[in-house]
This record gives structure tokens, sequence and C-alpha cells, in this order.
């Protein structure tokens, strides 16, 4: 199963470490933000690895290379600061991801989420997505999506805060241009047609968003 990880994005939050680094390749304790979620694929068997890039994208091959030191096989697809959004950029990197169900990981996340679990998952003809979901952080406090036997809804009273983990069929994606597209209106549809199941995860995971948020991932990491 190949995996791709998101690491796109122009992370202005994070201004001014962003100005010269993209935030995936940032340093959390002794290593970038991308390498520990790197590792942990490789570590789950899950060797074949697409990044995608836009901004200061030539940072991405020149730091990773090929992915042989980390025991892992990368490849890149580069948006060309084309910065094609969330969906966007996945359906632009289908060519390299195949017909068969792929991971998706955020590159500005670190968790300890077992990354196997998932790829033994198998989709049916009827499910187009599985998302690892997580309870709500301060910054998401009304979460993005509820869960009812393992099914994905848009309404309930308790929600929880998409993790930026997830197994996707190709076919959610089938017949979309790769132009500028945001990932939510997909899952929308798919959630309409009950195509998008989920699960909760209780493990470690951080969204890594602002500076105080990675020298926090930092002091955890330190110890």
């Amino acid at each position: 199963m190949k995996t791709i990880i998101l690491a796109a994005g122009r992370g202005e939050r994070m201004q001014p470490l962003t100005d010269t680094t993209p935030k995936p390749l940032l340093k959390a304790g002794k290593k970038r933000l991308i390498e520990y979620t790197i590792d942990a694929l490789v570590q789950a068997g899950l060797r074949d690895i697409v990044i995608n890039h836009a901004h200061l994208g030539a940072q991405f091959p020149a730091t990773l290379g090929d992915g042989k030191r980390y025991g892992a096989r990368i490849q890149y697809s580069d948006e060309h600061e084309g910065r094609l959004e969330t969906a966007g950029g996945i359906i632009n990197a289908l060519p390299l991801l195949g017909e068969d169900p792929f991971l998706v990981v955020n590159g500005d996340i670190w968790t300890d989420y077992p990354f196997a679990q998932l790829a033994e998952k198998t989709l049916t003809n009827t499910q187009r997505c599985h998302l690892v979901l997580v309870t709500n952080p301060e910054h998401n406090p009304k979460g993005d999506f509820a869960l009812s036997s393992g099914l994905l809804s848009d309404t309930g009273s308790e929600k929880y805060t998409y993790s930026g983990v997830g197994l996707y069929h190709p076919a959610l994606f089938a017949n979309l241009p790769a132009k500028p597209m945001p990932l939510k209106p997909i899952l929308m549809k798919a959630i309409e047609l009950n195509q998008a199941y989920g699960e909760i995860y209780q493990g470690q995971w951080s969204d890594i968003g602002t500076v105080s948020r990675l020298n926090a991932l930092s002091e955890q990491l330190s110890h």
C-alpha cells in the first residue's frame, strides 16, 4: 500500500520559521516533523511514500532524497507553487498512487497512531474512505465529524476532529480535475452516500499549526 504525505502547505501561522523552511521540515526534538511520520510508516511496513510539495518544494528531495536512508521509497509530486489545497494535491498525485486504496497523512502532525492497523483495513465497493478521528483539541473545539456505527456524519451531538490520517479509495476522486480544491466537500458527498467511515483514536496526536505547538512537541519529545 502506498502513502501520500501532504506537505505543500504554506504554513503562514508559523512565520517567520516557514519563510525559509517548509513546515514539515521543521525540527521537533531531534528529527524533522516529516521524519517522524516516515519512520512510523516504515516501521509499519509502509515503505512506498509519495510527498507532495509546493512552498520551498525543492528542499524536500534535497533533504529526504529517495528515502533509502529511512528504509523507504520516496517519490515526489511537485505542484510548482500551485497550492492545489488538500484534494487538488491528492488528485495531482494519483498517477503516482495507483489504482488501489492508499493512506493519506498530513505532513504537519505528530502521532503514535499504529499505521499498520489502518493499512490492514479493506475498503469495500461501497466504502470510499476511512478517517481517523481524535478528541477535539483546544484549537478545534467543535470538531469536524460525528461517528455512528462506524459511519461518518456531519450531524450529531458529539463531533470529533479529523486527525489528518485516513485511508482513501482513488474512486473518491474519480473524474475530478487537478485544480485547487478543498477536501471537505468531497468528504461531505461521500457522507451523503454513506460511503465514508471512520474510527476514534485515543492515543497521542498533535497538529503542529503554530510555533507554540511546535515548541510544546519538542519539549514532550525531549522527555
